[in-house]
Order: structure tokens, then sequence, then C-alpha cells
């Protein structure tokens, strides 16, 4: 692993940058995504990135969110709901469990899929993957009482 990488994970894994980092990360991902046109997530640097387009489970209305994800072997995609390691889950996890129904935005293409939240040892699998991807997820993991929520979105 690079040095300037495990830095990079180290200080993501304080609570001071889970204060910080989702006041702007998502908003610039959102600025630049729409610039380049789907074609640049600056968060992708770190971690596969997506903007999840998913219906707002009480406004009813499009909510874009750019996330980072695992695209999972033989296709599809893993959603980690991380927040951060903040205590509450993130509002998109509530969205896509009411409206599993959603779109991704994936290397400049928009793709429509269904998201299933994960459990058991299904779970347990992607949990490990997210793990190897990306080891801070460990201390977000670490900082709440909530299980994190996994989804699998596949291609509709």
């Amino acid at each position: 692993m690079p040095p300037g990488e495990q830095l990079l994970q180290r200080v993501s894994a304080t609570r001071t940058f889970a204060r910080i980092a989702p006041h702007f990360i998502p908003a610039l991902d959102r600025a630049v995504h729409r610039l380049t046109r789907g074609k640049v997530l600056l968060s992708a640097r770190m971690l596969p990135g997506v903007i999840l387009t998913a219906t707002g489970a009480r406004s009813g209305q499009p909510r874009r969110t750019p996330l980072a994800c695992l695209p999972a072997e033989g296709g599809g995609w893993l959603l980690i709901g991380s927040n951060f390691g903040r205590p509450g889950h993130p509002a998109w996890t509530g969205n896509l469990l009411k409206n599993p129904d959603a779109e991704l935005s994936w290397r400049g293409r928009d793709i429509p899929v269904r998201a299933r939240l994960l459990t058991g040892e299904e779970r347990a699998e992607a949990w490990r993957a997210a793990l190897t991807l990306w080891p801070p997820y460990a201390a977000y993991q670490a900082r709440v009482a909530r299980e994190i929520r996994l989804f699998r979105l596949e291609r509709r």
C-alpha cells in the first residue's frame, strides 16, 4: 500500500474526519460529477464511487448521493452505509429500504438497479470484502452502536 494511502486511511478513521467530511466531500463530488457530465468523482481517487439516485422515503423526490462502492464479482455493487462512523444511518439507506428501485451513475453511465439489504452470512462476507477495500470501516463500526447497513445493488 502506498504511504499516502496509509495516511489517508488513518486520517479518515478519526472522529474529526467524521465530523468534517460529510459537509464537503459529497457536495464537492456532486459538483465535479455534474461539471464532467458524470465522468469524474473526486472521491473515486480513494475508493470506487457511484452517484446513487434514490427516491426519498418521505419526500418521494429523487435524491442524488455520491457514495463509495465495491464493485461485486459477477456484476452489481456493494454500498456501505457507514455515514463516516456517525451515530445515525445515512438517509440514503432509509430511502433504499422504502424504495429499492434506484439508479447508479457508474463511469459516466446511468444504470437502473434494485437494492437489497444484506443480512446473515451474506452480510458477513460482504463486510469482510468492505474491510479489505477500506480498513477504516472497522473504526466506523467500532464507534457506533448500530450495525452498519450493507446493500447489494444489481441491474434491473
